[in-house]
C-alpha cells in the first residue's frame, strides 16, 4: 500500500444523481458531494437524459467533495468515474452531444433487439442467447434506422461513462466491463465479431465505437488542465477506466471472488456474482468473460424498476407525506417506511408486480408492465408501500431461484445503494430470500468501487482484488426472520403467477402504446 496522506476520488453517476467520494487508501470516506438531475419520458417506454446536465452535476459534486475535504489537491493521486450502463450518446468530434442520451431503461429498440436475437449468432451465447432492448447494439441499430442524420454526423456512439473519460482526458476509450456486458464484445473470441455486426445491419459501427477497450482500473488517460480547474484537482493525475455503475459497486462491496453476490439497491436492482466457470441459461445475463475480474465469469440478473417505483409513488400519491417530511426536515422515504412497518408481511393480501419498465431477468420481457391487485377499501398508503418492497424482494428471489436451477448459487449476499437506508427493504429482502444480508460500512459502493479502481491506476495496489480486501469493510448483517417465511412463500407464488395471468394482456396494450401494433 502507498504512503500516508494519499487519497483517491471515486465518482458514481447513477440514474437520478451523481455522488463523489474522497477516500483514504484504507477505504475511509473523508468527504463527499452529491447532485441530482432529471429524466425525460417523451413517449411510453422511452427514457432520455441531458448529458450536459449530468456533466454539470458531476463537476459540482466533485468540486464540493474536494473543497469540503480539507485535503490538499496535490494529495489526491487518481480518480475514476462510473455510469449507468447502456446510456447511449451520439457526439461529434469535439464530444458535443447531438441528441439526448438514450437512458439504459429506454425500451424503444424492441424490434432491433428481436432481430439481433433472431440471428442466433454464436456470440449471443455470452448473453443468455438474446440481446436486451436496453443494450448498446440494439440502440445503435435504432439510431441508424430512425435517426440516420444523427448517426451519420456522429463521430462517436458511446456510453456516458466513455464520454466522462473524454471530458476528463481527451481520450476515446470504452470499458471492457461495458462492452462485454452490453456491446456483444467477447474477449475469448478476440473482441467484436465483424461477421455478427454485419449480420445485424451494423456494418461500419466499429468506426464510431472507441477502439481502445480497457479493463476497470487501467489508466485511461491523464486529467486535462481545464477540467482539473473546474473540479479543484491537479492536472496530470491518472484517470482510471471505470465501468457500469452497478458492476463498479460490486467491487465496492468486495465481491471480487466467487462465493458471494452483490445486490445494488437503487433506481433499479442489479444482482452480480462471479464464477470460475461459465453458467449458460436463457434467464441469466451472461456469462460475461473477464468483465470485472480477469479469468472469472460474471453472472448477472436485474430488476429494471425498484427505487424508481418508490419515487413514482412518492411523487404522484404522497404529497401529504412529502409536506410532512419537509416540515420535520426528514426524508419522505423514512416516513413511508414507517407506514410500511405498521403493515404485516403480505400487506394483507395486496400484490404488486414490479415490471413498471418491463422485466430484465429472468423473464427478459420488455413488454411486461407493473400491476397492483388485491385492493380493498381497507388498504392504505402503508399497505401499498409494503407491497412494493415485497415485490422488489420477490423479484430478487426469482433471480436467485433461476441461478440455482442453472446450477449456480452463492453463500451470502452483500448490498449497497440508496436502498440500504430502508430498514423495511433490507428486512423484507432477508426474509423473502431466506438469507443474511451484509451491509458495508460505506453504503455508496459505487463511489468506493471507483476509488478502488483509481487506487489501482495510481499503482497503490497491484489488483482490484487486492485493493478491495484492504478498502472494503462490513458494518452489519440483517438476519432473516423465520416467522415470515411461510407468508412470504405464499405471496411469492402469487407474485409469479401474476405475470403468467397478465402476460398476454400486457403485451397487447404495450404493443399498441409503443408502436400501434395490436398483435
Amino acid at each position: 500500500m502507498g504512503g500516508v496522506g494519499r487519497y483517491v476520488l471515486g465518482v458514481d453517476s447513477g440514474t437520478q444523481g451523481v455522488r463523489a467520494g474522497l477516500y483514504s487508501l484504507d477505504g475511509e470516506c473523508v468527504s463527499s458531494g452529491e447532485r441530482e438531475y432529471g429524466i425525460a419520458f417523451p413517449r411510453p417506454g422511452w427514457a432520455e437524459q441531458d448529458a450536459r446536465e449530468v456533466w454539470k452535476a458531476l463537476v459540482a459534486a466533485v468540486a464540493d467533495c474536494v473543497r469540503n475535504s480539507g485535503v490538499h489537491p496535490r494529495d489526491i493521486v487518481a480518480m475514476c468515474c462510473d455510469g449507468t450502463s447502456s446510456t447511449v450518446l451520439a457526439v461529434d468530434a469535439n464530444g458535443e452531444p447531438l441528441m439526448p442520451a438514450i437512458l439504459w431503461m429506454d425500451c424503444r429498440a424492441v424490434s432491433q433487439a428481436e432481430r439481433i436475437s433472431s440471428t442466433r449468432h454464436p456470440v449471443l451465447r455470452y448473453v443468455g442467447g438474446r440481446d436486451s432492448v436496453e443494450w448498446m447494439t440494439p440502440k445503435a441499430l435504432w439510431l441508424l434506422e430512425n435517426e440516420p442524420e444523427v448517426y451519420e454526423q456522429a463521430h462517436r456512439v458511446l456510453e456516458t461513462t466513455d464520454w466522462f473519460v473524454f471530458q476528463l482526458t481527451g481520450e476515446w476509450t470504452a470499458s471492457l466491463c461495458n462492452t462485454t456486458c452490453k456491446w456483444n464484445y467477447a474477449s475469448p473470441d478476440g473482441g467484436w465479431s465483424v461477421e455478427f455486426l454485419d449480420a445485424v445491419g451494423l456494418s461500419g459501427v466499429l468506426e464510431k465505437w472507441p477502439s481502445r477497450v480497457l479493463p476497470m482500473g487501467a489508466e485511461a488517460g491523464r486529467l486535462l488542465p481545464e477540467p482539473a480547474n473546474e473540479l479543484g484537482l491537479v492536472p496530470g493525475i491518472p484517470v482510471a477506466e471505470g465501468g457500469i455503475d452497478a458492476h463498479v459497486g460490486m467491487v465496492g462491496l468486495g465481491v471480487t471472488e466467487p462465493g458471494s453476490a452483490a445486490v445494488i439497491l437503487g433506481s433499479s436492482v442489479v444482482h452480480l456474482a462471479l464464477s470460475e466457470s461459465p453458467v449458460f441459461d436463457p434467464g441469466i445475463w451472461g456469462p460475461y468473460p473477464d468483465a470485472v475480474i480477469p479469468g472469472l465469469w460474471l453472472v448477472e440478473g436485474g430488476q429494471v424498476s425498484a427505487g424508481s417505483i418508490l419515487a413514482w409513488f412518492k411523487d404522484n400519491f404522497a404529497a401529504d407525506i412529502v409536506a410532512e417530511a419537509r416540515t420535520a426536515a426528514v426524508s419522505p422515504y423514512s416516513l413511508l417506511d414507517r407506514l410500511a412497518e405498521s403493515t404485516p408481511p403480505g400487506a394483507e393480501g395486496l400484490i404488486v408486480l414490479d415490471h413498471f419498465q418491463g422485466n430484465r431477468t429472468p423473464l427478459r420481457d420488455p413488454f411486461s408492465r407493473g400491476a397492483v391487485w388485491g385492493l380493498t377499501l381497507s388498504h392504505s398508503k402503508g399497505h401499498l408501500v409494503r407491497a412494493v418492497y415485497e415485490s422488489l424482494a420477490f423479484g430478487t428471489r426469482h433471480i436467485f431461484d433461476t441461478w440455482s436451477r442453472a446450477g449456480f448459487s452463492v453463500d451470502h449476499v452483500c448490498v449497497s445503494g440508496g436502498g440500504t437506508r430502508s430498514r423495511v427493504w433490507l428486512q423484507t429482502l432477508a426474509a423473502v430470500c431466506k438469507s443474511p444480508i451484509h451491509v458495508p460500512r460505506d453504503s455508496q459502493a459505487g463511489c468506493l468501487g471507483c476509488a478502488i479502481c483509481a487506487a489501482v491506476a495510481a499503482g497503490e495496489y497491484g489488483s482490484i482484488t487486492e485493493a478491495a480486501r484492504e478498502m472494503v469493510h462490513v458494518a452489519s448483517t440483517v438476519e432473516p426472520d423465520p416467522a415470515a417465511f411461510e407468508d412470504y412463500d405464499f405471496y411469492y407464488d402469487k407474485y409469479l403467477r401474476t405475470y403468467e395471468a397478465l402476460r398476454a394482456l400486457m403485451h397487447e396494450v404495450a404493443n399498441k402504446q409503443m408502436s400501434g401494433r395490436t398483435e
